[in-house]
């Protein structure tokens, strides 16, 4: 049996030209904040990183929460951006729970039913 080899019409448009062309990069999968923190906050994300590792953002969350029912609007602000710069869907719910009034009644997040007095 023979086998023929029918070379492409262009030798630009071939698949194996085509594989190795090179294709301008895509947005960074983890590039999902818009706003770019300060350097004073992302360096304060940083060590607080340091700090507590992988639970950073969680710590962070609970931080925010606490100065929040405490009143404290500066501290949640300052806690809420850190938490905004290492886990941005963290510091949406954040949001969400602040924005609401209720308690967290875990580490999760989740909300309780009891108002804020």
């Amino acid at each position: 049996m023979t086998v023929h080899f029918a070379p492409s019409q262009s030798a630009a448009q071939s698949l194996l030209a085509q594989a190795f062309r090179r294709r301008k990069p895509a947005r960074a999968a983890n590039d999902n904040c818009l706003a770019r923190p300060d350097d004073r906050m992302l360096h304060a994300a940083l060590q607080h990183f340091a700090r507590h590792g992988l639970g950073a953002a969680r710590e962070a969350r609970r931080q925010a929460e606490r100065a929040f029912f405490a009143g404290d609007r500066q501290s949640y602000d300052w806690w809420h951006g850190i938490c905004r710069t290492l886990d941005a869907r963290l510091a949406r719910g954040l949001e969400r729970t602040t924005r609401t009034g209720l308690r967290p009644a875990d580490d999760r997040g989740a909300p309780s039913a009891v108002p804020v007095p």
